[in-house]
């Protein structure tokens, strides 16, 4: 079995990756120049292949390095998922690859995303989970699984005459709440460009949704399509409309959208076990699913940068006090680093 740089066509990895299991919409092949012409990160997706040169095997992986963070190989930043997906031999054989790539470059940490068990020998982080919501029966049967609360917060919205829109066209609008919501919590937010260039990379299956009231967007969503699950990856909402809950409204949406189009799975995305941000998607009835997430650390602590950590505590209260223009603008500088 051979492993090294792939160099086929798009079509070829993503046929293969999409036939096996622990497939989703962050192993697809585009991510590579989306990311590599955006934030100029080497992205070393890795492939086996056996003596006739099949694909029997594949890892997308992006190298992050900053000379203040350090340096990181990682499948896949910014997002969940990741990870070798392949036969057994071919996944223990990228995954020792990937090992010693991160061992020869000196790399502080490998870290493959991944959201099944592995059959490979490195460490497993459970640090973040997900939770996803089964669609089963359709919106209306969903809703009648939801508790009297979240049902009534889910009408509000609409008694207050929220309305809803989705398309590409909402991008600007979504970032617009994002990374004014990103700044209020003291955290770099990723640039529009990020954004724009996924609704124009994986079309259909990129969902961008606000919340308007009065024409004015106060909640924000977007996520990526794969197989029967939607995954809701970036959520904001502004703040001094928390009383009318558009966030529940927009998150409804979302999952009545997931339902006319036939999916089974609506994915809350990651966070941090017993967060308030865990508690927020528990009340809508989901089910946490743990992810493994496989680690090969040269550092006593393993890890990814992160804003939750007390090094980054006072850099965030001060982030706070940013003008939103300014936070925005350096935000994109920075978070380019925080895989």
């Amino acid at each position: 079995m051979n492993v090294d740089r792939f160099r086929g066509a798009d079509h070829e990895w993503d046929a293969f990756g999409s036939s096996m299991p622990g497939w989703t919409a962050f192993h697809r092949y585009g991510w590579r120049s989306l990311i590599e012409s955006l934030y100029g990160h080497d992205c070393p997706f890795l492939s086996s292949r056996d003596v006739t040169g099949a694909l029997t095997g594949i890892l997308p992986l992006v190298r992050v390095r900053s000379r203040l963070l350090g340096h990181y190989l990682v499948s896949m930043p910014f997002v969940s998922y990741g990870g070798p997906l392949g036969s057994d031999d071919a996944v223990r054989a990228l995954a020792s690859h990937a090992a010693r790539m991160a061992e020869e470059d000196g790399a502080r940490l490998l870290e493959l995303r991944s959201a099944h068990r592995l059959p490979i020998a490195l460490p497993v982080s459970h640090r973040k989970l997900t939770v996803v919501l089964s669609l089963d029966g359709g919106a209306d049967a969903v809703f009648g699984r939801l508790k009297p609360k979240v049902r009534s917060q889910v009408r509000r919205p609409n008694k207050e005459g929220v309305s809803y829109r989705f398309g590409r066209e909402c991008v600007d609008d979504f970032h617009a709440v994002f990374a004014r919501h990103m700044r209020d919590l003291g955290t770099p937010a990723q640039p529009r460009s990020f954004f724009r260039a996924i609704a124009n990379r994986f079309g259909d299956d990129a969902w961008f949704g606000c919340a308007y009231l009065n024409s004015q967007p106060i909640a924000c969503g977007a996520g990526l399509r794969w197989n029967d699950e939607f995954e809701i990856t970036w959520a904001s909402s502004l703040r001094e409309w928390n009383r009318i809950s558009a966030n529940m409204g927009l998150y409804w949406a979302f999952i009545e959208r997931a339902c006319a189009g036939g999916l089974s799975r609506f994915n809350f995305g990651r966070c941090t076990p017993g967060s308030p941000t865990h508690r927020y998607k528990q009340q809508w009835g989901a089910r946490d699913e743990p992810l493994w997430w496989y680690q090969l650390s040269s550092q006593p602590e393993a890890g990814t940068p992160s804003q939750d950590s007390p090094h980054f505590a006072l850099a965030s209260r001060a982030w706070r006090h940013l003008p939103v223009g300014v936070a925005t603008a350096l935000g994109g500088r920075i978070v380019r680093f925080l895989p």
